[in-house]
């Protein structure tokens, strides 16, 4: 499933597809899913409830915006993916590069919900805490192999381990390893989709692992982790959506027991 990913997923495409929000009309919009993550990042993050000294994310993909809401609370982020040119997005998000990808509007939403900071204080907040970009495998036990990370106060998964697995069991044992670098009392944040078997990156079709709501609370409390909350976007129009065929966007939190 990894070696797809890294021969066919496309960053640029990936973002004109999926998180581009509509600036002209006609144009691709895509704020009803992207406006529901930030929306749930910013009620998990806002408050200060969960805070420390380390962040994991497992699959950041080509993207910064799970981090817009969570970057102010903790001093040090580790971001990570599979596929070597989505590593090499962030990193030039990082750099400020001329053409990286342009995460303003994203950040100017969140500014507005929160009724603080500016999208300039979020960027160069995350330019700042985002120490490390790693190659990250989620069937491995350690993801970051044979790197060693020290435990985290929280890690953030969106969209990846129903991609990176075949089936539930797999699916079961990437989450295994994925609640293995929290540290006890740490918290999860998991973001993905329900009933959902393939997601399509411009032409390129992707196959993923469908799950639903009772499987992946079962399989958290199996692993030592009791979920606090989970929230559903229902799925406006399933059998006429082109990218997947989803039935609903799933955001979690869980705590390490």
């Amino acid at each position: 499933m990894g070696e797809n990913h890294q021969a066919r997923f496309d960053p640029k495409t990936y973002f004109d597809y999926c998180y581009q929000f509509a600036t002209v009309p006609g144009q691709k919009d895509n704020r009803r899913f992207v406006n529901f993550v930030l929306c749930q990042l910013s009620k998990t993050f806002s408050t200060g409830k969960y805070q420390g000294q380390r962040l994991i994310e497992v699959g950041t993909g080509p993207t910064v915006h799970t981090l817009i809401s969570a970057c102010q609370y903790y001093d040090e982020i580790l971001a990570s993916d599979y596929v070597d040119s989505n590593r090499s997005e962030i990193e030039r998000w990082l750099r400020a590069e001329e053409g990286c990808f342009d995460w303003s509007a994203h950040m100017q939403y969140v500014c507005d919900l929160e009724g603080k900071r500016t999208p300039q204080i979020i960027a160069d907040t995350l330019r700042q805490k985002v120490k490390r970009v790693l190659k990250c495998d989620v069937c491995l036990e350690n993801p970051f192999h044979p790197i060693k990370v020290p435990p985290a106060d929280c890690v953030i998964s969106s969209l990846c381990l129903e991609a990176a697995c075949k089936d539930r069991e797999s699916y079961r044992r990437s989450l295994s390893s994925v609640a293995g670098l929290l540290r006890s009392g740490g918290v999860l944040v998991l973001i993905g989709d329900l009933d959902e078997n393939y997601y399509t990156v411009g032409e390129q079709r992707f196959a993923c692992v469908n799950l639903n709501q009772e499987f992946i609370t079962a399989t958290l409390s199996e692993l030592g982790l009791t979920v606090e909350e989970f929230n559903l976007q229902q799925a406006e129009d399933r059998t006429g959506n082109l990218k997947c065929d989803y039935a609903a966007s799933f955001h979690l939190i869980a705590v390490k027991r």
